[in-house]
């Protein structure tokens, strides 16, 4: 199949998803359709009372003189006005409002499905394009469920009214003014055709945009400290002024429809003024119907004018319609949630079963690994940058799955329970942990929102928390702000142990959660992390070995495979990775205590010089 038929069937297919989106929509919202049409056709039909009553004026009262039917014809021009201007407000109060909730609903659903996508999606999708996903892309469908629709279909309504009534009045006329028409509805269809890629892009370059905006911002120490404004400026410009063409390519395309409405009127205005002046002459016409022919030929040309604006919001609606549909027919975690099995109660035995992993294809991340953690078990993971640690941990965590072998929960595979319910049963504590903008205790609280005050003060307690938290003038209600940044860094950390503590874990993962902190404030988020790995099965990543001596079992990785494992007394003399790491690192830690020139001396001298060191167990402190 060639690649131009691929992409035709695709459009096919999309173009169809959306239509069925839209049905579903008319339909779910039909009774307050129903009744803004109701009231459409009241509004409609009210204003056809002030042509009629023209005629009426001219020919039976002015040119007749029957003076009795003056205040009848006033009095049914007021009571038309009132209708009319009851039944627009009441439009608007029943189907605008109806808008509004649909769009409110929509995003609910969208963000719903969104939080549900494996995390892989949001590595490879910027948050910008999420954010507009959810927010923008939804506002379109006022248009559908809101005034646009009703006012397109009253349009064409009123647009067919007025051209039955024209046609009694005068038919060669009409006919006339028909065929103009006719050429304005082609160049209609045409423009809308024209503009929905456009409108479809705009949404697109809007999120690249606010995407990079939204970097920008968070990182915008970095960009400060690389003096990098002007840099970022330029970048944002670009994308600024990208969009500006675009906008600049609808509003073309958009006056352009709106400049051709413009002179079809004028062309039927010069038709009614040369056909018409003869129909009278000729007699075939009264003043009476001229005036009127005026005044429909205006309420049918109105509608038509506004039509090519409506026009273009369907096509905007149906355009977001179609991103919404994309990203809804994305296959989240969720998707087979019931053909799994509850997790039920865990006792916390994690192994892997010869487990295969691979993001590209043949590119093998994870080859071939086997190993058990028992349950109540720290198990350390080790091994130079890219060699799959990270990896390991999002499948414990269940944020990936593996391409072969299998995860093993208590001897069941992780394929078949169900990831909400295991999920509830780990808890995880980041090199760098994301803090709400809210107070100290609903971010405590977040693994558990029904804990007591009592709960987060005691988790506070065991993770070190409670001092600084209650130094501050509010204490836990104190608000940490936008990713925790009123916090520092050691505070942050104890924040999230607590965080996990709450939530009171059957299996943990700790990855490099101490490695950015000050010897004071790890020496006391150890305290609290101690606690946390009491009694729960746990992985730890490490890049700091002193960090995993009294681990359980440690597994050392090099290009995706476990190539030691074993103990750190064992490991640390068998003459392999390990101890290569170690001695690395022993050596770059020295050379914070050495003086230029001075002999390094061997591990057993730098614990007794340094009594606090990795070797020697406990906290290192620098020697006077």
């Amino acid at each position: 199949m060639s690649t131009n038929s691929t992409r035709k069937e695709q459009r096919k297919l999309r173009l169809s998803s959306v239509t069925r989106e839209v049905r579903e929509l008319l339909q779910h919202h039909r009774r307050t359709l129903a009744a803004g049409f109701a009231l459409m056709i009241v509004n409609r039909a009210a204003s056809f009372v002030l042509p009629a009553s023209s005629k009426l004026l001219i020919d039976d009262v002015l040119e007749e003189g029957n003076a009795e039917l003056l205040l009848p014809l006033a009095a049914a021009v007021a009571l038309a006005t009132l209708v009319q201007a009851g039944s627009s407000f009441g439009l608007s109060q029943v189907v605008s409002v109806a808008g509004q909730r649909a769009i409110a609903d929509m995003r609910r659903r969208v963000q719903a499905h969104v939080l549900r996508m494996p995390t892989s999606y949001f590595d490879q999708t910027k948050s910008g394009i999420l954010l507009t996903r959810v927010m923008e892309d939804a506002n379109g469908i006022r248009n559908l469920i809101g005034t646009g629709i009703i006012q397109l279909v009253g349009g064409l309504l009123t647009a067919s009214v007025a051209l039955i009534i024209l046609s009694w009045l005068n038919w060669q006329m009409t006919a006339a003014a028909l065929v103009l028409l006719i050429g304005f509805s082609g160049i209609m269809f045409y423009g809308f055709r024209r503009l929905r890629p456009i409108f479809r892009e705009r949404y697109e370059i809007t999120s690249q945009v606010t995407g990079r905006l939204g970097e920008a911002l968070a990182g915008v120490r970095t960009l400060k400290v690389y003096t990098a404004e002007k840099r970022e400026e330029r970048i944002f410009a670009r994308g600024v002024f990208r969009l500006l063409r675009n906008i600049a390519s609808t509003i073309t395309g958009t006056s352009l429809v709106t400049a051709a409405s413009t002179l079809i009127v004028g062309a039927i205005a010069v038709v009614i003024m040369v056909m018409g002046g003869r129909a009278i002459l000729d007699g075939t016409m009264t003043l009476g119907d001229l005036v009127m022919y005026i005044f429909v030929v205006g309420i049918m040309a109105a509608p038509l004018v506004q039509i090519a604006g409506i026009g273009t919001q369907i096509t905007d609606a149906f355009a977001g319609l179609d991103r919404i549909r994309d990203l809804l027919e994305l296959p989240t975690e969720n998707d087979d949630e019931l053909a799994r099995a509850p997790a039920g109660e865990l006792r916390g035995t994690v192994a892997f079963d010869q487990v295969g992993f691979e993001y590209e294809a043949d590119t093998p991340v994870l080859e071939d690994v086997s190993f058990e953690a028992p349950a109540g078990s720290t198990t350390a993971l080790v091994g130079p940058s890219g060699s799959g640690k990270s990896t390991m941990a999002s499948l414990v965590l269940g944020f990936a799955a593996p391409q072969r072998g299998r995860v093993l929960v208590d001897g069941r595979d992780l394929a078949g329970i169900r990831l909400s319910d295991y999920r509830s049963h780990i808890g995880v504590v980041l090199q760098d942990n994301f803090l709400f903008d809210g107070t100290i205790r609903d971010n405590i609280a977040f693994s558990k929102p029904r804990a007591t005050d009592r709960e987060v003060r005691e988790a506070a307690r065991i993770a070190n928390a409670d001092e600084f938290i209650e130094g501050f003038d509010l204490g836990y209600e104190t608000i940490v702000g936008e990713r925790g940044v009123k916090l520092s860094g050691g505070q942050r950390q104890r924040v999230a142990i607590a965080r996990a503590i709450l939530a009171d874990p059957r299996i943990l993962v700790l990855d490099e959660a101490t490695s950015s902190l000050d010897s004071e404030s790890e020496a006391l988020i150890r305290d609290g992390l101690r606690a946390l790995r009491r009694g729960r099965t746990t992985f730890v990543i490490a890049h700091r070995l002193s960090t995993i001596v009294s681990a359980d079992q440690i597994l050392v990785l090099e290009k995706g495979r476990v190539v030691e494992s074993g103990r750190h007394t064992e490991l640390r003399w068998a003459g392999g990775l390990y101890q290569r790491l170690y001695e690395m690192q022993y050596r770059v830690e020295m050379d914070a205590f050495v003086n230029p020139g001075e002999e390094i001396p061997d591990p057993d001298a730098f614990s007794r010089r340094v009594p606090d060191s990795p070797s020697a167990g406990g906290r290192r402190s620098p020697p006077p």
